[in-house]
């Protein structure tokens, strides 16, 4: 074991928990990651749930209560998934205390399905912030054209918000923007600035593995020595937009109000391809005020043999920015890449979410008392 989840830490990186699961709080599993491990959060996603629920550990009381009053099966979904939430959030409360506010956060998302549809998820959004009924939750809202507005009312109301599926950077300044917009409306209402947090979740590993497919189609020498670079390049640049907005006069209006920075959080942090150093994605975005949410495999890979030697994103914009520039000079169009990247992750929530829907139907049919 190294001390690097320590030197994470101290370098200003928060250290979440890409997971959740029943059998996790339940066992303690969560309590000692965040005893042990530096952990001061948890995230989760639909694909995340799916899979917890259908293992099935833990959850057998809870939808045999839940089958007896017959409820719908979305109604199922949602009483199982806040519950965990609201148990990890508890756990986490200590932690959230002693940070501000700004740690010991518990994510939960939006129905996925509703992605493109403002309306119906700022109604969702208000619903789970009601329904899990703690303060250390953060209510995640998809960066989608849709999305945008949605997450400047949901600001607006006094809803933290974990924006969620950012993969470009022109998006990104949207988002930032978004969060902006909300908290002038929430100033504009008279509320307290100082207990609104968000953070920008920025995907990471899916744009190398999708412009390493592309690179790999063409085969050259000169397009293979860019492989594993996009998606680093992508986030650090990610990080200098961030330093740009909240160093503007808009925000500096904010902060004298006690407003929160958006911190960026680096997700889908878990290295795809195994000719990459396994924690590539954590080595080489340190930066202060940053969030790095890890499937507990790159956690774990960190706490053995990660490399934390200091600030790993300042001083490389130029060269990140050549990096994008010369993946676009292969014929591998950014702007392509990244808008299918948004596309297949709002389809693959929704099929996480809709196999999920199946598997809990299925349960509660299993378990619905016999009549009579």
């Amino acid at each position: 074991m190294t001390d690097a989840l320590k030197r994470l830490s101290e370098e200003g990186v928060a250290i979440w928990l890409d997971d959740l699961s029943r059998k996790r709080i339940t066992s303690g599993n969560l309590a000692e990651l965040i005893d042990q491990s530096y952990v001061v959060g948890v995230t989760t996603n639909p694909t995340i749930f799916q899979k917890a629920i259908s293992s099935g550990d833990g959850y057998e009381q809870q939808l045999t209560d839940l089958a007896a009053r017959k409820v719908t099966v979305d109604e199922a979904v949602r009483m199982i998934t806040t519950a965990d939430v609201r148990d990890a959030a508890d756990i986490l409360r200590p932690v959230y205390d002693t940070s501000n506010g700004q740690d010991g956060r518990v994510s939960i998302e939006v129905d996925p399905r509703l992605a493109h549809n403002t309306a119906a998820t700022i109604a969702e959004a208000k619903q789970l912030a009601w329904l899990v009924d703690r303060p250390n939750t953060l209510i995640k809202i998809p960066a989608t054209k849709a999305g945008l507005p949605a997450i400047t009312e949901v600001i607006g109301n006094g809803i933290s918000v974990n924006v969620t599926l950012i993969f470009s950077l022109e998006r990104y300044r949207e988002v930032m923007d978004a969060y902006l917009a909300g908290l002038e409306k929430a100033k504009e209402k008279g509320l307290d600035l100082s207990l609104i947090h968000s953070v920008a979740s920025f995907f990471v590993s899916r744009v190398d593995t999708e412009i390493d497919k592309r690179i790999d189609a063409l085969g050259t020498d000169e397009a293979k020595a860019l492989r594993g670079r996009a998606a680093v390049a992508n986030a650090r640049l990610a990080y200098q937009a961030y330093e740009e907005v909240f160093s503007s006069d808009r925000w500096n209006a904010l902060e004298r109000t006690g407003a929160n920075k958006q911190r960026p959080l680096w997700a889908s942090t878990g290295v795809k391809d195994p000719a990459y150093k396994d924690t590539l994605y954590v080595d080489d975005l340190v930066a202060p005020n940053t969030v790095n949410t890890m499937p507990e495999a790159t956690l774990l890979a960190t706490e053995d043999h990660g490399q934390i030697t200091g600030n790993t994103v300042a001083g490389t914009y130029e060269q990140a920015r050549a990096d994008i520039d010369a993946v676009e000079k292969l014929g591998i169009a950014y702007d392509d890449v990244v808008q299918l990247l948004e596309d297949e992750g709002v389809e693959k929530f929704e099929a996480s979410w809709n196999d999920l829907l199946t598997s809990t139907e299925a349960e509660l049919k299993r378990l619905a008392p016999s009549e009579g």
